[in-house]
């Protein structure tokens, strides 16, 4: 299933995200933001269950900011979660 979320407080503008039925990250595509760091993010989390994936990166802040790309990936998980 596909997923988008617009990130809040950071470079990136839109996650795309493909999630399957056992909550499991297929892939990420991140619009904007550190494009390395944002391909490596998403290499790692893929094949990661969604609640993994939240506890590794929720609260990660970016330099002075109160969130982060990681953090922002995280919080599209737990809205996902929601719905």
């Amino acid at each position: 299933m596909e997923y988008r979320y617009s990130p809040n407080g950071v470079c990136s503008t839109e996650m795309i995200f493909d999630i399957d039925k056992n909550d499991i990250v297929n892939n990420l595509k991140v619009i904007g933001g550190c494009n390395g760091n944002l391909k490596g993010i998403s290499s790692l989390i893929k094949g990661m269950k969604i609640d993994d994936v939240i506890s590794k990166l929720s609260g990660i802040k970016c330099g002075f900011r109160e969130t982060s790309c990681p953090d922002q990936i995280a919080k599209a998980l737990k809205e996902y979660k929601m719905k």
